[in-house]
């Protein structure tokens, strides 16, 4: 396969919204994280988006990750939950609108990043569908992040269920010790060829792999591609791995502002991102820690090598 091929197609993801809030100097502390700017200081949100926009991405993420009773109690995610999230929404939809990117309505994890453990099913409809009705105004898909487990991914078609624009499913990997088996696997310890049924019977337009080490993530695509395969299913498989050191399995994410990699600059990034596209990837972007600068040096790559992109 010739380089040309292999960056055909590729649809290019924004990166870490987190990270370059505090880069831009917004408010940004724990618990609340970056839901903060959304509350004190949402200019700083466009300005993120915008800043992802101008290096090339074709979508933009909305930032309410941290509009969650994890990061907000329960009892201000009840009052204010559904006001933040909108506002994420229409920020999104802003920017977007004059950069010519799509929307990604953004479904993250409600009781903590990397903890399957402290996933609480009946618990999840009431919380979904605030999240869910208030953004739909704005989004052109759903996209439901950092997924630990199937039941996660699961209480999210189940909150769709009524709703037909496509949903990607991005599951978060093993990437401790523990992780370096020979079969990758999700957070919860499941197989990542049990993430691909999931997607499958769900009915998902895309699988994804975020919020891991880049170093983890050509085995869970040639994971998904293979189950894939043997199924006899074309589903488009896409990555956007994080800037953070190997986070154990009882890692609460965002509980502290975890320290971030100096060797992932963006032309390492790079070399990383031609490989899962020489491995089958065609979705492609960043997640914690990865800047405009990284998508700037993917989007030239791709234009270099006559690449087209199409969310």
């Amino acid at each position: 396969m010739n380089k040309r091929r292999q960056v055909q197609h590729i649809t290019l993801l924004d990166g870490g919204m987190g990270r370059e809030l505090l880069r831009l100097g917004a408010p940004f502390r724990q618990p609340e994280w970056s839901a903060l700017a959304l509350m004190e200081a949402p200019a700083f949100v466009k300005k993120a988006h915008e800043s992802f926009s101008a290096a090339g991405c074709d979508i933009l993420t909305t930032s309410n990750y941290a509009v969650v009773p994890f990061h907000l109690g329960e009892k201000r995610f009840f009052i204010s939950g559904a006001h933040l999230t909108a506002v994420a929404g229409q920020i999104a939809q802003e920017v977007a609108a004059m950069g010519g990117c799509k929307v990604a309505g953004s479904i993250p994890p409600l009781f903590g990043s990397y903890r399957p453990d402290l996933f609480i099913a009946e618990r999840a409809p009431e919380f979904l569908s605030i999240i869910v009705e208030s953004l739909s105004p704005y989004v052109d898909f759903w996209l439901a992040e950092t997924t630990s487990s199937v039941s996660e991914a699961q209480a999210v078609a189940e909150a769709l269920a009524n709703d037909d624009r496509p949903l990607w499913i991005s599951f978060t990997l093993l990437d401790g010790q523990e992780g370096q088996e020979e079969a990758p696997r999700l957070r919860s310890g499941q197989k990542v060829k049990c993430a691909v049924h999931c997607a499958i019977e769900l009915k998902a337009s895309a699988i994804l792999f975020n919020c891991s080490r880049a170093e983890v993530m050509s085995a869970a695509i040639d994971a998904a591609i293979h189950e894939l395969t043997l199924r006899n299913v074309s589903l488009p498989v896409g990555v956007y791995a994080n800037a953070f050191p190997s986070q154990q399995i009882d890692t609460l994410a965002n509980s502290d502002l975890h320290d971030t990699r100096q060797d992932l600059d963006p032309l390492r990034y790079l070399d990383f991102a031609e490989a899962w596209c020489r491995r089958g990837a065609t979705i492609i972007g960043g997640c914690c820690g990865i800047g405009p600068e990284h998508i700037r040096v993917l989007r030239e790559w791709l234009q270099k090598n006559s690449g087209t992109s199409s969310a």
